[in-house]
């Protein structure tokens, strides 16, 4: 029994570190992704107008983002990461003209300086990669 228990924490203590880690193709859905950045732009004060507009450029650029994961994946091998950051960025640019024309020109400053860099995934520090200290 108590090897049972043991085995169990363990396995539970891997899935955890695995998600933790964004691993275990765990993927949120467009409109996952929609309710978060939601949260983020109340400080924006949107209007209804603005709020629907925007909400449709948002499920508009996620969908063509995973699209994009979605060909991917599909392509098998090594994925050209200097061709999909290009696509990226140019997915993003599309995204945030159309921003520009919904939000105000302080709404969409807002946007950009405080509140995107806090929608892009964390990559975790993991301490001391580079093994240049003094040993």
């Amino acid at each position: 029994m108590k090897k049972a228990i043991l085995l169990l924490a363990i396995a539970i203590t891997g899935v955890i570190a695995v998600h933790a880690q964004g691993g275990g193709g765990f993927r949120r859905t467009p409109e996952e992704r929609l309710k978060m950045v939601k949260e983020k732009l109340t400080d924006l004060k949107l209007n209804s107008d603005q709020t629907t507009k925007s909400d449709s450029a948002f499920i508009e650029y996620f969908r063509a983002q995973n699209k994009l994961f979605e060909e991917m994946r599909a392509g098998g091998g090594a994925p050209d990461r200097e061709a999909i950051r290009e696509k990226m960025m140019k997915l993003a640019g599309e995204r945030d003209e159309k921003l520009k024309k919904i939000f105000t020109e302080d709404q969409f400053k807002k946007w950009k300086d405080e509140i995107e860099p806090t929608t892009r995934p964390q990559r975790g520090g993991g301490g001391n990669r580079g093994g240049g200290g003094n040993n």
